[in-house]
């Protein structure tokens, strides 16, 4: 048996399922369309529905240079 860079042939794949951490929506990977952030030092993930819903508040969080 051959073993695969890294690690055994017994490791499972890395989980990639997101979830939407204002409404709990999930994804299988990170779709392109969803927005991240970091608050208070905790990568937060928001799907593209809230994202959209709460584009003047994300806006306005951000330093005037940005936009």
């Amino acid at each position: 048996m051959t073993s695969l860079p890294g690690g055994d042939s017994t490791q499972r794949p890395e989980e990639r399922t997101v979830v939407c951490a204002r409404c709990g929506t999930t994804a299988e990977e990170m779709p392109l369309t969803w927005t991240s952030s970091v608050e208070g030092g905790v990568r937060r993930t928001y799907c593209d529905t809230c994202s959209r819903e709460n584009i003047r508040a994300i806006e306005g969080r951000l330093d005037s240079e940005w936009w």
